[in-house]
């Protein structure tokens, strides 16, 4: 009988372990799964934190940036957990045009636009007189970028940039905006404690990455430095001059709201139409007048898939979408560029 019964216990215990073994395997299985899913690179780094900025500053100093700038810089500096939330966070539902129009053109922005424009008129048309870039379109940017200059980000940049080198879903495109932002600093156009931006890493006025500030940045004020953040004549200069350096025709405007035919079905920027052609094709301007008998190629914009309005839009508009890849930023900044310029 007691043989029985210690067969009977080892039995249950070989059954309970085998369950425990069981859940085990599927538990790993499912932390095998979940990494997988992640992908390369969004999953936590393997080396500590601490690890890697020591390897990275190495690096950065191989690569010629002062030992002093890299003390500054680099002392104390620790990952940012809200900066891997906002990168990892995914965007819910899908905007239309109408909607992103609404919310980055109104007429509260407008006003300050027109009133700024002639507050700055005189610094403004020095640089459209240097760059050829409409003062107008300079202030849009400025606006919809950041507010006027008064929504800049309160990020520090050099550890938003640590914090994505290390950890983020794209560590070599950070990492070297991490080696381009210290080399600004070893230029000595900013300080580390007044260089902040947004999580990513756009900074100052006009939300420049650091790689695009080495390229682009200039100084408008004569002062020696490229300060984006405070100087609005080098904040106004390098904006235009990058709008310059991509391409900006001053001859011709980036695009205009047309009206079009229901038969009229080729869109999108992959096609090219002299504006005679799209005249003979039934598009008009929004007022229903004829389209301008000019010498210039232009692409329809059907927003919405049709449902929302049309444009016909320049090689101007594709020096815009330089400055961001996006169709709905480039009219809105084109849009707001011709309300502020009323």
């Amino acid at each position: 009988m007691a043989a029985v019964a210690r067969m009977t216990i080892f039995a249950r215990a070989t059954g309970r372990l085998a369950a425990l073994g069981r859940r085990v395997v599927v538990a790993l299985l499912a932390l095998v799964l979940a990494a997988a899913a992640l992908g390369p690179g969004e999953g936590r780094a393997a080396v500590a934190f601490d690890d890697w900025l020591a390897e990275f500053r190495a690096e950065a100093r191989a690569a010629g940036v002062s030992e002093r700038t890299l003390e500054r810089a680099l002392a104390g500096v620790a990952p940012i957990p809200r900066v891997i939330e906002l990168d990892r966070r995914q965007p819910e539902g899908t905007m239309t045009f109408v909607q992103y129009r609404e919310r980055v053109i109104n007429n509260a922005r407008i006003q300050k636009g027109r009133r700024l424009l002639e507050e700055h008129r005189a610094l403004l048309s020095r640089v459209e007189a240097e760059y050829g870039v409409p003062a107008e379109v300079i202030v849009a940017l400025w606006g919809i970028e950041s507010n006027f200059g008064e929504n800049t980000g309160g990020f520090p940049v050099i550890a938003s940039l640590a914090t994505l080198a290390h950890e983020g879903r794209r560590a070599a495109f950070f990492s070297g905006e991490l080696m381009a932002a210290l080399r600004i600093l070893d230029a000595g156009d900013i300080t580390p404690e007044a260089m902040n931006g947004s999580w990513a890493g756009a900074m100052g006025q006009s939300q420049f990455m650091p790689s695009t500030f080495l390229a682009y940045a200039v100084d408008g004020s004569g002062d020696g430095k490229r300060d984006i953040w405070r100087n609005r004549a080098d904040v106004f200069a390098s904006m235009a001059n990058y709008l310059s350096r991509m391409g900006w025709d001053r001859r011709y405007i980036w695009g205009r709201e047309v009206r079009v035919q229901n038969g009229v079905t080729t869109s999108g920027l992959d096609e090219r139409r002299p504006l005679s052609r799209w005249q003979a094709a039934g598009v008009r301007r929004a007022d229903g007048g004829d389209l301008p008998a000019v010498a210039i190629d232009a692409s329809l914009l059907k927003m919405d898939d049709g449902r929302g309005p049309s444009y016909l839009v320049y090689d101007n508009f594709r020096v815009l979408m330089r400055w961001n890849r996006s169709t709905y930023f480039a009219t809105s900044v084109g849009l707001l560029a011709n309300a502020i310029r009323s």
